[in-house]
């Protein structure tokens, strides 16, 4: 196992990045769902740009962390930490043109006088918008974090990530029902994996990378 100095920096900034990100996340997420009259409502402003500009801001961070994850990987777990950055980077490619459009793109006047905005959109299912944001979040990065999770061993605190690492990447793949069933309420089995699960599997990351010792400079 080769980890760097600039490795180690890398994985212990992106890490505490990515639990700041996430935290101001679920706030601004409980803030707006506690604002709605109906759980079948969409969140709304001012609520809604702050979360797609967090989710766009969030992103190069969780790159960065799992960047770093493949360069602590011992080597008989490179391949599938390279495969759980590759997941990760079709995850923040797709997540941050979706709401980026949203944020741009569905405000101009030659989009929002038409008929089928919803359709394309909203985050009301169903509609494109959507369909590709639960591809990204349900599929990729549950990808992502059950080809990372066997990195993970050797300590109780590598164990721990691995376990916990497992545990959001299956929460995320259940968020899947939802579609299945056609009811999006579901889709928060998922959202409990890749907010609240994957916060604590980021700030122990923080905590592996801040303990570990580099190879060389």
């Amino acid at each position: 196992m080769k980890f760097t100095a600039t490795a180690r920096r890398l994985g212990v900034f992106s890490a505490a990045a990515t639990v700041i990100l996430l935290v101001a996340y679920a706030v601004s997420l409980a803030v707006g769902l506690l604002s709605l009259e109906s759980p079948q409502q969409p969140i709304g402003d001012p609520m809604f740009t702050i979360l797609e500009v967090l989710i766009i801001i969030m992103m190069p961070a969780m790159v960065a962390l799992m960047v770093a994850v493949h360069a602590w990987a011992p080597m008989h777990a490179k391949t599938l930490s390279l495969t759980s950055l590759v997941f990760m980077g079709l995850l923040a490619g797709l997540t941050c043109s979706v709401h980026f459009c949203i944020l741009t793109l569905s405000r101009q006047h030659e989009f929002t006088g038409q008929s089928w905005l919803p359709l394309v959109f909203s985050f009301e299912w169903p509609s494109v918008a959507y369909a590709l944001d639960i591809l990204a979040w349900d599929v990729f990065f549950a990808l992502s974090m059950l080809f990372a999770a066997p990195a993970f061993c050797g300590s109780r605190l590598a164990a721990w990530i691995r376990v916990l690492m497992i545990a959001s990447g299956v929460l995320a793949l259940a968020g899947l029902s939802g579609v299945v069933v056609g009811d999006m309420q579901l889709r928060n089995i998922g959202i409990v994996g890749y907010v609240g699960v994957v916060l604590v599997v980021a700030a122990l990351l923080a905590v592996l990378f801040y303990r570990a010792t580099p190879l060389e400079a």
